[in-house]
C-alpha cells in the first residue's frame, strides 16, 4: 500500500493578507516602470499614468456595474485621456476644462438611454470621473516643472510607500488596536503610528536630498500624506463593501487590482502636489 501523497501547498497570504513576496515583486517592477519613464522622457511617465488610469477606471466601472450603475465607456475613456494629456500640456487650468468637457460628455452620451436610471447612472459617472482621473491628474501636474518635476513625483511616490510599508510592518508586528473594524479590520492604530513616522522621515529625507527643500516642508508633506493615504485606502475599502466585493480585480499578484494600489496615490496626490507649490521653489 503506497503512501498517500498530498497536494502541494500553494503560497499562504501572510498575517495581514497579502502573498509578500508576490506584493513585493509587483511593487519592485512597477517602481522600475516608474522611475525609468521619469528620468529617461518624461512625457512616457504620462503615458504610463494614463494607461494604469484607464485600467483603473475600467475597474470602477465593472465594479459599479455590480450596484446596478451603467457608466458609458466611450467617454469616461476618451474625457480620461483628455484630463491627463491637458494636465501635462496645459496645467491645472487645461485639466479643469477637460474635466468640464468630460462630465457634459457623460451626461449626453447615456440621454439616448431614457430616464430610468438616469441620475443613477450620471452621479455614479461623475464620481468615477472625479475619483480617478481627475485625482490622477495631479500626479501629472506634479511632473510639470523642468527643474525637478521627477524629483516631485518621486517624493509623491516615496512618502505614499513609506506609509504603506510602514503601517503594514507595524501592524504585523504590534497591530492589536483595531482603528476602523468596520471598514478595514487589518488595519490597527499601532499600524497608523507605524505609517505616520515612516511618511515623516520619508518626506525629510525625499524633499532634502531630491528637491533640495527645508527639512520642515518634509515633515509637514509627510505628516499631511499619512493622513490623505490612509483616508483613501479607507474610502476605497467603504466602497468595496457597499458594492460587496473583496478586491477590485485580480490583475495584480498580492494586491488585488489596479485600484487597490492607487486609493493611498490618488487621495494624496493633490495634496502633495499643493504642499510642493506652495513650499518648494521650482
Amino acid at each position: 500500500m503506497g503512501v498517500e501523497s498530498t497536494p502541494a501547498a500553494s503560497p499562504s497570504p501572510s498575517r495581514a493578507g497579502r502573498n509578500l513576496p508576490a506584493a513585493i515583486a509587483v511593487g519592485v517592477g512597477l517602481g522600475a516602470l516608474i522611475l525609468g519613464s521619469l528620468y529617461w522622457q518624461k512625457v512616457l511617465f504620462t503615458v504610463l499614468v494614463l494607461a494604469v488610469v484607464l485600467v483603473a477606471v475600467d475597474e470602477m466601472m465593472k465594479a459599479l456595474r455590480t450596484g446596478g450603475a451603467v457608466i458609458p465607456r466611450i467617454p469616461l475613456f476618451a474625457g480620461t485621456t483628455a484630463m491627463l494629456v491637458a494636465a501635462y500640456f496645459g496645467g491645472p487650468m487645461a485639466l479643469l476644462v477637460a474635466l468640464g468637457v468630460t462630465v457634459l460628455g457623460t451626461i449626453f452620451w447615456r440621454m439616448p438611454g431614457g430616464s430610468i436610471g438616469f441620475v443613477r447612472d450620471v452621479s455614479a459617472g461623475v464620481f468615477l470621473i472625479g475619483y480617478v482621473p481627475l485625482l490622477a491628474g495631479f500626479a501629472i501636474l506634479l511632473v510639470q516643472p523642468d527643474a525637478d518635476g521627477p524629483g516631485r513625483v518621486v517624493t509623491f511616490f516615496v512618502v505614499v510607500v513609506a506609509s504603506d510599508v510602514g503601517g503594514y510592518a507595524a501592524g504585523v508586528l504590534f497591530g492589536k488596536h483595531p482603528m476602523a473594524p468596520t471598514i478595514s479590520p487589518k488595519k490597527s492604530w499601532e499600524g497608523f503610528a507605524g505609517s505616520t513616522l515612516a511618511c515623516i522621515g520619508a518626506g525629510i529625507a525625499a524633499v532634502v536630498f531630491l528637491l533640495d527643500g527645508n527639512w520642515w516642508v518634509g515633515a509637514i508633506v509627510g505628516a499631511v500624506a499619512v493622513l490623505t493615504a490612509t483616508v483613501g485606502d479607507l474610502g476605497e475599502s467603504m466602497i468595496k463593501r457597499d458594492l460587496g466585493i473583496k478586491d477590485m480585480s485580480n490583475l495584480l499578484p498580492g494586491h488585488g487590482g489596479v485600484m487597490d494600489r492607487l486609493d493611498s496615490l490618488l487621495a494624496t496626490a493633490p495634496i502633495v502636489w499643493l504642499l510642493l507649490h506652495l513650499l518648494v521653489k521650482a
